[in-house]
This record gives C-alpha cells, sequence and structure tokens, in this order.
C-alpha cells in the first residue's frame, strides 16, 4: 500500500492560501485510495502553476509544451494503453492554447483523465485573462475589461463527446478525492472540472464567491442525460450557478479499443524488428 509521502516531491511554492494546495493533495489521496503507486501511472503537465506540480508530484511524468498536454497524454495511452494517463493542466493552458486538443480528445473519447485547475487567469505569468474569465474582468492584459464571453468547459466536453464531465471546487477536498477517482475509474475522456481561487490575481471567484454561487447536483440527477447535463451546464454561463458533482457519465468504445493494432498487446510490448533490411524491402 502506497501513501501520500510516496507521491511527494519536492514542496510546493504555489501562494498560500492557492486553491492549488488542496488540488495537490487530493490528486495524491486519490491515486493512494485508487491503489497506484508512482511506477504505475503516467502524468502529463501543462505549463502554468498547476504545471508546476511536475516538481511536487512523484510519478512517471513528463512537462509537455503550454497547450500540448492532452496530444502527449494520448500518445502516451496509445504507446501502452494498459496504464491509468492523467493529465494536469490550467484552464489557459487546456481550453486556450490547447483548445483544439481537447476538442479532438473529447471526439475520439481518448482514455485519459483530464484534471482542469480552473482559475480564470493566467497566474504564473502573473493574471492575465484566460478563456474562462468572466466578461469584463480587468486584468493588466485587459485594463478596460475583457470583451469575449468565457469557453465554457462543461457544455464544450458534452458537445464534443466526453463520456464523463465532472465539476469540483477546490475548497472541498473531498469532493475532488472522489471525483478524480472515479474520473480515473472510467473507461473514456474523463474531464474533472476544478473550480481553483487564485488568491493573488482574481479577487472575484474567490472562495466565497464559488460557495455562495456553487451547488452539489441532486442525487436523482440523471448522468446518462445527455441533455439534463447540458442543462446543468449551461447555467455556469447564464446564470452564475455552478454544478458540483458528475454532470455526465456513459459508455462507450475508447479510441484504443478500436484499433486492431492493439487488440493482443500494448505497443510498447510488441516485438521490433531488428534490422532495417525487411523494410528496406518492402519499399524497393
Amino acid at each position: 500500500m502506497t501513501s501520500i509521502q510516496d507521491f511527494s516531491g519536492y514542496t510546493p511554492t504555489w501562494c498560500p492560501g492557492c486553491g492549488d494546495w488542496g488540488i495537490g493533495i487530493a490528486i495524491k489521496t486519490a491515486m493512494v485510495q485508487s491503489g497506484l503507486d508512482p511506477s504505475s501511472v503516467m502524468v502529463i503537465f501543462g505549463i502554468g502553476c498547476s504545471g508546476n506540480m511536475n516538481d511536487f508530484l512523484n510519478a512517471y511524468a513528463i512537462h509537455a509544451l503550454h497547450g500540448r498536454a492532452l496530444p502527449n497524454a494520448i500518445g502516451a495511452k496509445l504507446a501502452n494503453h494498459n496504464m491509468p494517463v492523467v493529465a494536469i493542466v490550467g484552464d489557459g493552458d487546456c481550453y486556450g492554447e490547447g483548445g483544439n486538443h481537447f476538442v479532438h480528445a473529447c471526439r475520439g473519447n481518448h482514455d485519459i483523465t483530464v484534471i482542469v485547475h480552473d482559475n480564470g487567469v493566467y497566474g504564473l505569468t502573473t493574471g492575465q485573462v484566460a478563456p474562462t474569465a468572466q466578461k469584463g474582468f480587468k486584468s493588466k492584459s485587459t485594463p478596460s475589461g475583457i470583451i469575449e464571453t468565457p469557453i465554457n468547459p462543461l457544455t464544450l466536453a458534452l458537445t464534443q463527446g466526453a463520456t464523463f464531465v465532472a465539476q469540483t471546487f477546490a475548497g472541498n477536498v473531498n469532493n475532488v478525492i472522489e471525483l478524480i477517482k472515479e474520473g480515473m475509474k472510467h473507461k473514456g475522456f474523463s474531464l474533472v472540472n476544478v473550480l481553483q481561487p487564485c488568491v493573488t490575481f482574481n479577487k472575484i471567484n474567490t472562495y466565497q464567491y464559488y460557495m455562495q454561487h456553487s451547488y452539489r447536483l441532486p442525487e436523482e440527477h440523471k448522468k446518462e442525460n445527455l441533455e439534463e447535463a447540458l442543462v446543468k451546464g449551461i447555467e455556469m454561463t447564464t446564470i452564475e450557478k455552478f454544478p458540483l458533482g458528475i454532470l455526465y457519465q456513459v459508455q462507450r468504445p475508447t479510441f484504443t479499443d478500436q484499433l486492431s493494432q492493439l487488440q493482443q498487446t500494448t505497443l510498447l510490448e510488441r516485438e521490433r524488428f531488428q534490422s532495417f533490411e525487411n523494410l528496406y524491402a518492402d519499399f524497393a
């Protein structure tokens, strides 16, 4: 049985009070409670405050380029589809620079778990607006307020084919742990969007704000009903209400399930040719 310490790297350097602290301990706890150890899980990090967890979490891991965590995670899953693959990213990283990759990862139902630190800003570069920032949000990059309307990550994932869509709040670590565990158990594309207050650069979406504007989905919520999930998800944009829990969960074949090359074994375990002579002959 592993422990939190087994998954612990360097001491985090996040700002005191940052929601990343809660997410960090939740990820480690979820992995311990899921029976994993650092050598049995692959973790891909994006860039940003969330990506700094690459130094703070002990696992097989790489620090990808900004916006490129998901294609790296998909590549890792294709190479060894028997290993759990987790992408830990920020909202600017995943929904901004990586928005194209996010859409296609959803539609392919790639069997990866994507944990998004959603704080509305680019915290590592001192608080510029991220795609999830509310219209009118003022920052050093938008001193008069952002003109665009925010991306809604829940409805985006739902409409593009994700088979597990959940949202939680960094102020409730136990709930973050449970949803990460459920996301990792799910076979298919899993989004766990974590509402994460940035105490330094976002003075609007605070802990108090989310406690007032979020609510737990009721027990009778039908997770397999796409229309109901969309109704709940759109509330974030229409009435500033943030649903917490599993909005949607269904089963359908994953990308790797449908590849004939992976039916017998993983790419990692396939026999490799020892000489280029036969390969040359094929193209002669």
